[in-house]
């Protein structure tokens, strides 16, 4: 019986450092990267203001290991979606756009190309971070999907470069308009799983070999 508060304070414990970087990625979409201070994290998480000095040294590392800990674990499932077998390229490039929506776009992470148009210039060195360890790894999989899809007849071989860049677009374009235009401006609501369904249907017709069947 004596054990129990203790196990419970451990899970608490163990699990501040994720309840912080939640935290941190509310103030940073409210209030902006800069203007955002540790104390602020600290209130919104529920914990002392000392308490993220624990984990993380100052405010660049908490992005870091937001970028990191939150953000990362989706390119995870993006390559594991890559991994499964007897998928055709167009399969694959549906899957990777609706997992990508309901991975992050869906989320609380939708919240993050705001945040770095609006920070990027005058914090060049998190935007790097930010394109590094997400934007280029989200990218690659995309050029994966294209090739893959231009050897098997199934696409047309088209420039890899702006062609992931066409294909991300929409999809950031609707984060931010979450963040933007729909809190505020009735009218200008946007369905998701409409957007989604014309973009890929634009895309795959526009890759296919075989338009018509697209």
């Amino acid at each position: 019986m004596h054990n129990c508060p203790i196990k419970r304070w451990s899970r608490r414990k163990a699990a501040r450092p994720q309840e912080i970087l939640e935290a941190a990625l509310d103030v940073f979409a409210e209030r902006g990267y800069a203007a955002a201070k540790i104390e602020d994290i600290a209130r919104h998480a529920g914990v002392t203001r000392g308490t993220p000095y624990l984990y993380f040294k100052n405010k660049e590392e908490i992005f870091a290991a937001l970028i990191r800990e939150l953000l990362l674990p989706k390119i995870a499932f993006g390559e594991s979606l890559m991994a499964e077998p007897g998928l055709g390229a167009g399969e694959r490039l549906r899957r990777l756009v609706r997992a990508w929506w309901s991975e992050v776009g869906a989320t609380r992470l939708s919240a993050l190309p705001k945040l770095m148009i609006a920070e990027a210039r005058n914090f060049p060195e998190v935007a790097q971070l930010y394109h590094d360890e997400f934007i280029a790894p989200g990218q690659a999989l995309l050029q994966r999907i294209l090739e893959e899809g231009a050897a098997s007849g199934e696409f047309r071989a088209v420039p890899a470069d702006p062609a992931v860049h066409v294909i991300s677009a929409p999809i950031v374009m609707l984060m931010i308009w979450q963040h933007t235009f729909m809190p505020c401006c009735i009218g200008h609501e946007v369905d998701p799983e409409l957007y989604l369904d014309t973009l890929l249907d634009l895309l795959l017709r526009g890759l296919s070999t075989h338009p018509a069947s697209a």
